[in-house]
């Protein structure tokens, strides 16, 4: 009897275990997604939003359930502090989960699988004498009287900037800065502002701003180059998202969302002109 009765206390508790609620996910428990972005950095994100990483998120809190709930901070020095690691002083809550988009080596927390691949491009004004130029590699091999008098716009400390200079046209830059301290300002500005006003005659800048504002401008048609990688410099960038450290079930949630929306992801970024790389590096 003994044995009998402790057979049954199992087959017992057994069946209580199986008729339990199961465990809510991460991803159920939350009333909201909440995203950690730039105000004012098209085609990435705005306050209207109207970037692609806005309609990103939008995707995956559909596929939630949930609605999105922003924290704006530019993305400066400081925007982790500010955003993904900063608490909301009146709920003690964290004031965001998820930065949309990060470089995949991203140091300051932890980062999904890349969800996208692009490069750095060269934009300029068609009919202004390089409509000839149909890559990276015919650019630089131009001849030095067509070199001589070109304006090349390109952000610090960024690859253009290191590509220009490894082949002998350092007096054709004319930088900018790459991390602005006025919010206002944005990189693509550097076609809107520069390029379209005859202040440079080419820009150097990150691909899917670069696809973005060729795309909007209607008055003047331009030229998109993506630029390619060579040993040394590297152009193109596996992009992530990205949640606190010590959130491990958090990004597996993520990065199930991702994947189950890998198709309605690439339609987005096609819709707004990025220049997408496969994993060897070819344009897809």
């Amino acid at each position: 009897m003994k044995v009998a009765f402790t057979l049954r206390s199992i087959i017992g508790l057994l069946i209580l275990l199986l008729t339990l609620p199961v465990a809510e996910s991460v991803a159920d428990e939350r009333k909201a997604l909440k995203v950690c972005a730039d105000p004012n950095s098209m085609p990435l994100s705005n306050q209207n939003h109207e970037g692609y990483e806005n309609r990103i998120a939008e995707t995956l809190a559909a596929d939630l359930g949930i609605p999105v709930e922003y924290t704006w901070f530019p993305q400066r020095r400081g925007f982790v502090r500010n955003t993904l690691r900063a608490e909301d002083p009146n709920t003690g809550d964290y004031k965001c989960d998820l930065i949309i988009g990060v470089p995949e080596s991203f140091e300051l927390a932890i980062t999904t699988d890349s969800y996208y691949r692009s490069t750095y491009a060269l934009v300029f004004k068609k009919g202004t004498g390089l409509d000839d130029v149909t890559s990276g590699q015919d650019f630089i091999n131009l001849a030095a009287e067509r070199k001589s008098g070109l304006r090349v716009g390109i952000f610090e400390q960024t690859p253009g900037a290191l590509w220009l200079a490894r082949h002998g046209m350092t007096l054709q830059m004319v930088p900018y800065i790459t991390l602005h301290g006025d919010p206002a300002e944005y990189p693509g500005q550097i076609i809107e502002r520069e390029l379209l006003n005859d202040k440079i005659d080419v820009a150097i800048l990150w691909g899917p701003i670069a696809g973005y504002f060729v795309n909007k401008s209607k008055d003047v048609e331009l030229t998109m180059i993506p630029l390619f990688s060579e040993p040394g410099i590297r152009f193109d960038y596996a992009i992530s998202m990205a949640v606190r450290f010590g959130e491990g079930e958090w990004k597996n949630e993520v990065e199930a969302l991702i994947n189950k929306n890998t198709d309605k992801i690439e339609q987005i970024l096609r819709e707004y002109n990025v220049p997408l790389l496969a994993a060897d590096g070819s344009l897809m």
